[in-house]
């Protein structure tokens, strides 16, 4: 049984198999759904996929994110799928934890710099059972509506604390995520009393399910629950538009329990790896 480079007419059972494992899928399903195969968008895919019965998809973006679904897989299975995509460069890794590490491991990228290389606790919420926090003086309002100065500071802040950028990096990056989020409308805003407090998102999102990604607070307004408040009321958003399923993975302690707060309960472990240099190969 080999692999083979995914066609248009394949579409639909790749877009099956991954809603099979929808709480580790969320980036491959959205990006083939939103970029399509093969696109010139950074996070259009090429995908491979494994077996007439279609038993595990490898994917990888075109700015070199790795975004594996085998769950069965051999080594060498999965030593195959490392070799079609040797000399592409590679920005990092995405999946669920214990095959990210096993493809860590065969492809030789353990000791690669990375700024980040976590395996996260994931959490799942059916939006029916959400706890919402009193929401007296709030108000949610899209990214675009905030002085990009203050929300291009947060994702700085973010990318620094979390990912491990360091602050050049952290400063260029964050210009070009805050304008894809404000292009996409995928970000929030929470204003309390009308001043902004934090900042929430979907990373990416399906009719049915969102993934929660870029949750932050300034530091000096934490403890407060803004956190969780601005969550709650990007959930109900998206609840009005009809999805009925929330997934994400916590970077801490903290935030693990502000999700929990309002109703997520834990579903499996996620890594999530960022190399230091995207431009160099895999």
């Amino acid at each position: 049984m080999t692999w083979r480079s995914a066609q248009e007419t394949d579409v639909p059972r790749i877009d099956e198999f991954l809603s099979r494992h929808i709480q580790t899928s969320m980036f491959p399903l959205a990006n083939l759904r939103d970029y399509g195969l093969r696109g010139s968008d950074r996070r259009a895919l090429d995908i491979w996929i494994l077996g007439d019965d279609l038993r595990a998809v490898f994917a990888v973006t075109n700015e070199g994110m790795v975004l594996p679904q085998c769950p069965e897989c051999s080594d060498e299975e999965l030593n195959e799928a490392i070799r079609f995509i040797r000399g592409r460069k590679l920005f990092g890794l995405a999946g669920e934890a214990t095959q990210a590490c096993r493809i860590m491991r065969l492809a030789g990228w353990n000791d690669r710099p990375a700024t980040l290389n976590s395996d996260e606790p994931g959490f799942s919420l059916d939006l029916k059972q959400m706890v919402v926090p009193n929401a007296a003086g709030a108000e949610l309002v899209p990214l675009g509506e905030v002085d990009t100065s203050i929300t291009e500071g947060w994702r700085q802040s973010y990318l620094v604390e979390a990912m491990g950028f360091g602050d050049e990096r952290a400063r260029g990056q964050a210009k070009i995520d805050i304008a894809a989020y404000i292009h996409r409308n995928s970000h929030r805003v929470l204003l309390m009393n009308g001043q902004p407090v934090g900042m929430t998102g979907f990373n990416a999102r399906l009719p049915e399910v969102v993934q929660v990604g870029g949750v932050y607070t300034p530091t000096q307004l934490r403890g407060r629950g803004y956190a969780r408040l601005a969550l709650a009321l990007h959930l109900c958003e998206a609840r009005t538009k009809g999805a009925t399923r929330a997934v994400l993975f916590a970077a801490s302690e903290a935030a693990a329990r502000a999700y929990i707060a309002i109703g997520f309960r834990p579903a499996g472990h996620y890594s999530l790896i960022l190399f230091k240099n995207p431009e160099d190969t895999a």
